[in-house]
C-alpha cells in the first residue's frame, strides 16, 4: 500500500491530479484543488465517459453553468460527461476541495 502527498505538490495551476501516474491505475482519480481568495474561473469538466464528484473543504465557493448556485463548506456537487462548470472564490480566504473521478458506466479506456 502507498500514501501520497497531495497538498504539498499543488502546482501553479492550484490543483494537483493524483491519478494513474502515481497509482498505476486507471479506475479512479482524486484532484486537490486551491483557490486563493477572490479566484475564479476554475473550470470543471469530467470529460466524455468521466464522472466527478466535487466536494468543498473550506470555504464557499460559487458554481456557474451547468449548475448555478453557491456551494457551501461541506456540500458536493456530481458531474458527467461534458457537463461544465466554472468555479469561483467570493471568499477573503482561501478555499479547498476535492473532486474524486472515475469512468461512467461504459466509459473505461
Amino acid at each position: 500500500m502507498s500514501t501520497f502527498d497531495v497538498a504539498s505538490k499543488v502546482s501553479l495551476s492550484g490543483e494537483y491530479i493524483l491519478g494513474a501516474d502515481q497509482t498505476g491505475s486507471h479506475g479512479c482519480y482524486l484532484i486537490y484543488g486551491v483557490l486563493k481568495a477572490g479566484e475564479g474561473g476554475r473550470e470543471l469538466r469530467p470529460g466524455k465517459g468521466h464522472e466527478e464528484i466535487v466536494l468543498v473543504l473550506r470555504g464557499d465557493l460559487f458554481v456557474r453553468g451547468h449548475y448555478a448556485g453557491p456551494l457551501k463548506e461541506g456540500q458536493a456537487l456530481h458531474l458527467r460527461d461534458d457537463e461544465n462548470c466554472l468555479l469561483d472564490n467570493p471568499g477573503d480566504g482561501e478555499s479547498l476541495y476535492v473532486i474524486a473521478g472515475g469512468h461512467s458506466e461504459g466509459g473505461r479506456h
